[in-house]
């Protein structure tokens, strides 16, 4: 009973604050409240919990979803009981208290959803370790008005029929060409090419080709669906594949969900967003703990008059969330409305009904003191967020740079911030859309913390081609000062040495776009077998064979015979390429290939085929 008169109290205290922290009773959340960085309630709350749990919704959310669990994040051993949910319209709560795999809090996940237009209040007991005595937490938040928008997908590009693959042994697999047109040269750094080609005429699906452009592995999505941000990552310390897959929306951004695949190309999670969302295609990065920062776009309704829009606007809002691999709880939640105000956006409120995208937060890199790093495109910012408090810690660029920024250092619709060992930060300064600059660049950032300056100390452009992407990219540090940028919605990528010297440069097909490009070795070891067609050529017999996702074989033995179970060996050809070819003398109907790696081990074998 003392807690729950606790929260009650709680909320008497701020009933006046909380007739403008709901979004329908505010026009302008760019407002002197939310010129801080910060909402009244959050301030006192977050002090008070600094040194020992981050609570979500953090205080003073103004936009939290009605499907909306309540986060307590701690460290290592942290422990929660006493749970009270008292919403202002809706009453108290009732749920399950589910604990992170991690041991470092908890999850209390509400039996029913909340009320739109309510307000929220939460209080618990958390315990930070074996002796320690529990302390009060409190977070107060609102729920908010969700709005409907648009389904239609983003519009195809026509792209190039031309530009894409075809094989006679694996006819599903249809993705993108990939031109090489400066061949990897002295020094360029080892590894196979992480694409994620969608657009154009080619099957959308990640897709790992060596440097020379030559397929390794394809996953074809369904019809509708595309991927990004398909990269190699660590999980329960082994190498693994991630990548987002879903549908990219008119309205500016993608709904799916992150997955994670094994070396032989098997499934091992799916990464959902939590609180009602779904996730969006900008982020999922792995953690060493078993966790994954992702994010999500999520539309709200919102007066934006005072925006010189409409007053029934529709508000798209950019969500951070940072998921608990294993049981699909969301640890941490952090939202940009109320954090970065409205008048800090570059990008115009629209003259018609579609969404107000005012922030789009594109990047999310936690660091390495309780912070998470993020960019935000429409802003041209960069936030260092502090997970206890989810206050800035600092911001670098936009309007309200806590630094000094030296020539060069400033960027325009910028992508994919990264913490660089020595503290430096890497960008993909996008300088357009509209155009700020001639070219897209790859930017090296060094803060001064103390003399609160930024300084550039490297940029990337590539010396031969005018490359300006309006959209998507990346910067990818590699050893020895080595860089990859991928040019997002153009076609192009290019890797450079610590000189700006170009090592590797290829291009897509035509009209087709690769939100990251990724380099990076990798070894898999399918689990499906390889596969042969064959068909009759002059006296002889025409073999195509290849085995998708393979990286370890160099030759194929290829065996004939009157029947499945009465094959022969006949020849062993050098792989060449995805599809290795080869014309072998034979009248028998029945043919079988063999994969063998250097050693001549036999890697797989393909089933008999008929020949045709």
């Amino acid at each position: 009973m003392t807690i729950r008169a606790t929260v009650l109290a709680d909320l008497r205290s701020v009933a006046a604050l909380a007739m403008c922290v709901g979004l329908s009773a505010c026009g302008d959340t760019g407002s002197s409240r939310a010129a801080a960085g910060t909402v009244a309630p959050k301030a006192d709350l977050a002090e008070a919990q600094a040194n020992s749990v981050a609570v979500s919704p953090l205080p003073g959310t103004e936009d939290a979803s009605p499907s909306t669990q309540i986060s307590f994040l701690g460290k290592p051993g942290t422990k929660v009981a006493d749970v009270s949910v008292v919403g202002s319209h809706s009453g108290t709560h009732t749920g399950k208290l589910k604990v992170y795999s991690t041991g470092t809090g908890a999850s209390f996940v509400p039996n029913e959803a909340f009320q739109a237009g309510e307000q929220v209040a939460v209080h618990a007991l958390v315990g930070l370790g074996s002796g320690t005595p529990e302390q009060p937490v409190t977070t107060i938040f609102t729920i908010v008005h969700q709005a409907s928008v648009s389904q239609a997908g983003f519009p195809n590009n026509p792209g190039d029929s031309r530009a894409v693959q075809h094989y006679a042994s694996a006819p599903t697999l249809t993705p993108s060409t990939v031109t090489v047109t400066t061949h990897a040269q002295p020094g360029a750094a080892p590894g196979d090419l992480f694409l994620a080609p969608y657009q154009g005429k080619g099957t959308p699906g990640p897709m790992i080709t060596e440097q020379d452009g030559t397929l390794l592995w394809f996953h074809p999505l369904p019809s509708g669906e595309v991927a990004t941000n398909f990269e190699v990552q660590q999980y329960e310390g082994k190498p693994v594949l991630t990548w987002w897959q879903g549908r990219v929306l008119e309205v500016g951004f993608g709904q799916g969900e992150d997955v994670i695949y094994d070396s032989s190309y098997k499934p091992l999670a799916h990464v959902r967003a939590g609180n009602g969302y779904k996730a969006d295609l900008h982020e999922i990065r792995l953690t060493q703990q078993g966790t994954a920062w992702i994010d999500s776009f999520d539309p709200i309704d919102m007066n934006l008059s005072s925006m010189h829009g409409s007053s029934k606007g529709v508000l798209t809002d950019s969500v951070v969330q940072e998921i608990d691999v294993k049981t699909g709880l969301v640890m941490w939640e952090w939202h940009a409305l109320g954090h970065i105000p409205l008048h800090d956006s570059y990008n115009a409120v629209p003259a018609t009904s579609f969404p107000w995208d005012y922030i789009h937060v594109n990047s999310v890199d936690p660091g390495p003191s309780n912070d998470v790093l993020l960019s935000a495109r429409n802003s041209w910012a960069l936030y260092d967020v502090d997970i206890r408090t989810g206050a800035f810690n600092w911001q670098l660029g936009g309007r309200h740079s806590s630094f000094k920024l030296g020539p060069g250092a400033k960027t325009y619709w910028q992508h994919d911030a990264e913490w660089q060992p020595g503290g430096l930060i890497s960008v993909f300064d996008n300088g357009s859309t509209p155009p700020k600059e001639k070219q897209s660049r790859g930017v090296l950032l060094k803060p001064n913390f103390a003399a609160k300056t930024v300084a550039l100390a490297k940029a990337f452009v590539n010396p031969t081609k005018t490359l300006l992407a309006a959209a998507q990219g990346n910067t990818l540090g590699l050893p020895e000062g080595k860089w990859l940028m991928g040019y997002g919605n153009l076609p192009n990528f290019t890797e450079y040495d610590s000189a700006g010297r170009v090592l590797l440069d290829g291009t897509l097909g035509l009209g087709v776009q690769d939100f990251r490009t990724y380099l990076s070795p990798w070894s898999g070891q399918p689990s499906t077998p390889p596969v042969i067609v064959a068909k009759r050529s002059g006296a002889g017999v025409e073999v195509q064979t290849s085995w998708n996702g393979a990286t370890t074989v160099v030759s194929w033995q290829l065996f004939a015979g009157a029947s499945p179970s009465s094959l022969t060996p006949l020849t062993t050809v050098p792989r060449s390429g995805f599809q290795t070819t080869a014309t072998v003398a034979t009248s028998a109907p029945y043919v079988e290939s063999r994969a063998l790696d250097a050693n001549g081990n036999v890697l797989g074998a393909s089933a008999p085929s008929r020949v045709r």
